[in-house]
């Protein structure tokens, strides 16, 4: 698995089994708008919104890059038709802009919001989770289906 390393600007690559034969890997904000949370106002909704993890998923047919949100609020007064354009906001103006900055490519964008932090992958019955799949082109957010 290569992770990015914030502290020393490299790639290095570590084998501790966690997503082994997964095909992810873990892509950690270093810029300083992605290391704080995006304040109310970065949203359309207004709701708080934080940037938990990347993660590259190369599948057989596609890579996906999958940007997980802590988003508190989803479930209780926000509900998944207030959060779409959320969604299409943080593709648009954070995905995208990371994918330029961390040379990372992609075919399909995963915009994904937890009420609580969850484990990729494992289910959590108490988690409320939202997602929306978008298809990067001309530097645009497209809607997409999975």
């Amino acid at each position: 698995m290569s992770v990015w390393s914030p502290s020393s600007c490299t790639i290095s690559h570590a084998d501790n089994g966690v997503f082994e034969g997964a095909g992810i890997v873990k892509v950690f904000a270093a810029l300083a708008l992605l290391a704080t949370p995006l304040a109310a106002a970065d949203v359309p909704s207004g709701q708080p919104v934080t940037l938990h993890e990347v993660l590259v998923d190369a599948q057989e047919t596609a890579t996906y890059l999958r940007f997980r949100f802590l988003a508190p609020q989803i479930g209780k007064s926000v509900d998944f038709d207030l959060a779409g354009p959320d969604m299409m906001h943080l593709c648009q103006n954070v995905a995208l802009k990371y994918m330029t900055d961390y040379a990372l490519e992609g075919d399909k964008i995963v915009i994904s919001f937890m009420d609580r932090i969850t484990e990729f992958g494992v289910p959590d019955p108490d988690a409320v989770q939202y997602f929306e799949a978008f298809k990067p082109k001309n530097d645009t957010c497209m809607w997409d289906d999975f």
